[in-house]
């Protein structure tokens, strides 16, 4: 997490000062440094820096001390909008192809290598002019056979590996709508490294390894086939977007042009958009922002500037009558309605923004109170969703049981009816302005996410002298003129509607696969760039591990121990109440938890408990696990006694409300059913089922017929309770020391009330093979191998570290490189060795491919190969033991997470930070290492694959072939 530095004092002046703050000028200034020229805004926060380079690449840095590593996103300004009509998805295939290397790096020989890429190159434009589908195949054959000659002379991912070298994390890319984003977390060290590498990137990218890397396109798409979300957001903004690219073209592209991909197009695409005046590079972190702009520009300065094609469209006419979408699938039913709006650089969008609030904010808006917190819809929210053309308000329903789809459009258009007769509070503005504050405190605490607001300005073509200023301007704005915005743009018949139905898409045309003969990875072999990149020397950082003693405050608070850390840096708090107790103990727990959020006492209703916890810029929660459970309270110090004072009054004086249980019932039923739609959900039923049996914690649950049961006095009567057992209280804030004040707020007995025995799960270790199937209508199938293992063992976490990393945990990792890369038989894969939270407790193997499948076969015989012999690559184990130590070298636990490590150490019985084992252990492991451990812990031991899929698409003989199969219901699955 990375922390706002600004004084204390400085923080509650903003937090709490609003008519001061509103006086306080935003302004852009100018500053030269270093002789370099920048522009920043007097007030901001994050005292970023926008520097212009020669070449027009933009340059945003934003410095911050608080971790020695920072956050980088490469940034241009094209995406799926500017796609060729004839080409949609290009690029987003050109995000792709920009990880394959350069002439430089990612090939063995660049003279041997070139002509048969050339070759491929005129390969595909053959392909895509031909029609007859014979010749097609026949051409493919020859794509095929050419890229497993020119494969020979490339190394797959190179550019994974050497970020993966530099300690680099989260090494990843997106496209949407107008921006493709690179994005990499680096320690500060290894800067130098980072950059030689992206400017090498960006210089003269080629697209080896083409067609294995389409395929992982074709499922990609093939999973969005399968998303039910991402259809309706699709139609939404089809309907939406008649004239723009927004709703013309999707960023994965149609399945035709998905088929007929040209690569001279994407080489075309990348010369005319990927150039310095249509690209920013936003670095925030621990550097020093004069010498960081040097070193950029040195490095990318060679870029040239060059004419964008400017993106042109017909304005979109008004909407005259709701535009109705429907949309059928397995998942839940839902409802969408979407208002267009002006674009994000607007004052329009701002207030879309602040309009948004009103309606949702989680606590106090027009949803939250009417529709969430009255039980009377599943779930509502309303979004803002700003891009640079227009802006869109998306108001989001889920029906309860017995609800039809019509009638979650008419509570829901109800409440805009409410909003444009002003029926909101008068005081919501100001708590939804100083809510503002806070967010942008806690945003600008982490440097990953005060980059990724600088991105999105850039990208989007915001002001960021209007973020700053965003508070200050929100507060100056009168009920009356939002009143007269929401008038102006939400009318009863300028809408676009999307049902959500639940039923069969007989639509869906799935990307088929082709056939592909794997090909060479070359993991060994390694380029004089990759080299001299890895030679490049880097400050040393010493790492920093944690010493419990003297990182945490040790006090009691009556009975209760305190734990807690303090907050030098603004002034937020957040408390939490820690008991070891959770739904094994006590199945009504969880529920219980949400009950409390509909109650109130004799003095205050459940809407006022929920208006006046707003008001605070505060929140509490209770997270019910199956073993602890956790009460979160958070706000500004200065309200810390009326906040906690405010949950201590709700918890112990909450009364029973029997119109609330009924609906809770209802709403618990209807989650009920939804969650048997869901295949993650499923999925996790057949793991839970393969590691535990038919009885496991998956379906430890009450009965349909228990929660009919259920009384409303057994809930109020748990939650008054709740404070009676013995608990730990953790706490991270400005208070030095928070006990005596929590002794005087959080009122406990003189002795606990012990714990109800918790229910215990037997874990099962099959002596053979095992097959768990359940049935889900997808084109996708979804595969887990899974096994208990060994007991925990402290002494073997570095190895697992190693072994994790190496094998499959990431994208540099041998089973990447192998089912995806090589075979192209899945877009996402991955094989990890798990320890478990609680010594008591074993570890656990999984492994997993999500692909197409017609390619199950070919994917599980991929996996289990990987699994029967581990691959060697002493390389791949230099890289992944360089990875963890200067991971490790550069991560700092900070805030309440120290409080936490503290508690999940203990939980493994342990009394020190075990970082320190695993930083000095990894130094000497090697590949034999890795071997002994894999041998020994995964080869040859009896599996359960939990498999879902259709059944139309996948068959038992074909699952037969793996173990005992299994097809399990989904009442064995849930339990009810």
């Amino acid at each position: 997490m990375r922390i706002y530095t600004k004084p204390i004092t400085v923080i509650c002046w903003m937090l709490t000062c609003s008519i001061a703050y509103a006086q306080q000028a935003f302004k852009w200034e100018k500053a030269v440094s270093n002789g370099y020229n920048y522009t920043y805004v007097s007030g901001d926060p994050t005292h970023s820096r926008f520097y212009k380079l020669k070449n027009g690449l933009t340059v945003i840095l934003s410095t911050t001390k608080q971790q020695p590593r920072i956050q980088s996103y490469i940034a241009v300004k094209a995406g799926s909008k500017t796609d060729p009509a004839d080409h949609t998805g290009l690029a987003h295939y050109l995000e792709h192809l920009m990880f394959k290397g350069t002439d430089r790096y990612g090939s063995l020989n660049w003279s041997k290598e070139s002509p048969l890429l050339d070759k491929i190159d005129n390969l595909y434009e053959q392909y895509n002019s031909t029609k007859d589908e014979a010749k097609r195949k026949e051409i493919y054959k020859q794509i095929d056979q050419v890229s497993g000659e020119a494969a020979k002379f490339g190394i797959a991912n190179e550019y994974d590996k050497m970020m993966a070298a530099m300690g680099g994390q989260n090494t990843n890319a997106f496209t949407s709508f107008e921006q493709t984003v690179y994005t990499d977390d680096i320690p500060s060290a290894s800067v130098d490294k980072y950059l030689a590498l992206q400017a090498e990137r960006f210089r003269q990218p080629v697209f080896r390894i083409f067609h294995t890397e389409l395929e992982a396109v074709y499922e990609e798409k093939n999973r969005g086939l399968d998303n039910d979300g991402s259809k309706v957001f699709e139609a939404m903004f089809a309907a939406l977007f008649p004239n723009n690219n927004y709703g013309k073209q999707t960023t994965i592209g149609t399945v035709e042009h998905l088929k007929n991909p040209s690569l001279k197009a994407i080489r075309n695409y990348f010369h005319s958009y990927y150039v310095p005046n249509n690209m920013g590079i936003i670095m925030t972190g621990d550097f020093n922002p004069d010498v960081m702009i040097k070193k950029v520009d040195q490095r990318f300065g060679y870029m040239v500037s060059k004419a964008v094609p400017a993106y042109t469209f017909a304005p979109e006419k008004p909407i005259s009558a709701p535009v109705k979408r429907d949309i059928y699938g397995p998942t839940p039913e839902n409802l969408t309605i979407a208002f267009r709006f002006p674009g994000a650089s607007t004052r329009d969008a701002r207030m879309l923004n602040l309009l948004g609030d009103i309606l949702t904010n989680g606590k106090a808006g027009l949803f939250d109170l009417d529709l969430t917190k009255k039980q009377r819809l599943l779930s509502a929210r309303a979004t803002s969703y700003n891009l640079k053309d227009y802006s869109v308000l998306m108001l989001q329903g889920s029906p309860v049981k017995g609800q039809t789809l019509d009638t979650v459009r008419s509570l829901m258009l109800a409440e805009i009816a409410k909003l444009k007769s002003g029926q909101f509070s008068d005081d919501l503005i100001p708590a939804i302005v100083n809510n503002s504050k806070k967010s942008k405190i806690e945003g600008n605490e982490n440097y990953v996410s005060r980059a990724g607001n600088l991105m999105n300005a850039f990208t989007s073509g915001i002001d960021w002298r209007n973020e700053v200023a965003n508070e200050d301007e929100l507060s100056k704005i009168t009920k009356p003129q939002i009143v007269a915005f929401a008038n102006k743009y939400l009318n009863d018949n300028n809408y676009v509607i999307v049902y959500k139905h639940l039923g069969e898409d007989k639509n869906i045309v799935k990307v088929d696969k082709p056939t592909i003969t794997p090909v060479a990875v070359n993991r060994e072999a390694q380029s004089e760039f990759l080299k001299t990149v890895n030679a490049m020397p880097s400050n040393p950082v010493q790492p920093t591990w944690l010493d419990f003693n003297r990182d945490i405050k040790h006090a009691k608070a009556g009975p209760l121990e305190v734990l807690s850390v303090q907050n030098k840096d603004n002034s937020l708090f957040r408390l939490y109440y820690r008991y070891d107790m959770g739904s094994w103990n006590n199945k009504l727990l969880p529920i219980a938890a949400q009950y409390l959020q509909f109650l109130g006492t004799n003095k205050m209703d459940a809407e006022g408990f929920s208006k006046a916890f707003y008001k605070l810029a505060a929140s509490f929660a209770i997270n019910t696990g199956t073993d602890v459970s956790t009460v979160s309270i958070s706000g500004l110090q200065e309200n810390f006694d009326k906040t906690v004072t405010l949950y201590e009054d709700l918890i112990s004086n909450c009364k029973p409300d029997e119109a609330a249980l009924v609906n809770l019932k209802a709403r618990i039923r209807k989650g009920r059913e939804n969650a048997r739609l869901n295949k993650a959900a499923i999925m996790s039923g057949l793991l839970n089922y393969a590691r535990y049996g038919a009885q496991n914690p998956f379906n430890y649950t009450l009965t349909n017929e228990e929660l009919d049961n259920l009384k409303a006095e057994d809930l109020v009567n748990l939650l008054h309770s709740l404070s009676g057992y013995k608990h730990t209280v953790l706490y991270y804030g400005p208070q030095a020391t928070p006990a005596p004040a929590i002794a005087a707020l959080h009122h406990v007995p003189a002795t606990f009330t012990s714990y109800p025995a918790a229910k215990q799960f037997t874990r099962v270790n099959p002596d053979k093979n095992q097959v768990l199937f359940a049935d889900f209508d997808m084109v996708q199938a979804e595969i887990n191998w899974i096994r208990n293992e060994a007991p925990y063992d402290a002494a073997k976490t570095p190895v697992i570290e190693l072994y994790n990393n190496y094998f499959g945990g990431g994208m540099s990792s041998i089973v990447f490189q192998t089912i995806r890369e090589s075979k192209a038989l899945a877009y996402s894969t991955y094989a990890v060795y798990v320890a478990p939270t609680k010594k008591e407790d074993p570890n656990y193997f999984i492994a997993y491919v999500g692909t197409q499948a017609d390619k199950l076969n070919e994917a599980i015989k991929g996996m289990n190969e990987l699994i029967t012999d581990l691959p060697e690559s002493e390389k791949v184990v230099n890289t992944a033991r360089d990875n963890i130590r200067k991971s490790l070298e550069t991560e700092r636990i900070t805030q309440d997470g120290i409080l936490f490590s503290y508690l999940n150490a203990q939980r493994r019985g342990l009394d020190y930070d075990d970082r320190k084992n695993t930083y000095n252990a990894v130094a000497s492991l090697n590949y034999a290492d890795l071997k002994a451990f894999h041998d020994q812990e995964v080869k040859n031991k009896p599996v359960t694959y939990c498999i879902v899929a259709s059944t139309k698409r996948v068959s038992d003989d074909d699952l037969k072939k793996y173990g005992e199969l299994s097809k399990l219901s989904l009442n064995q699955l849930f339990g009810y």
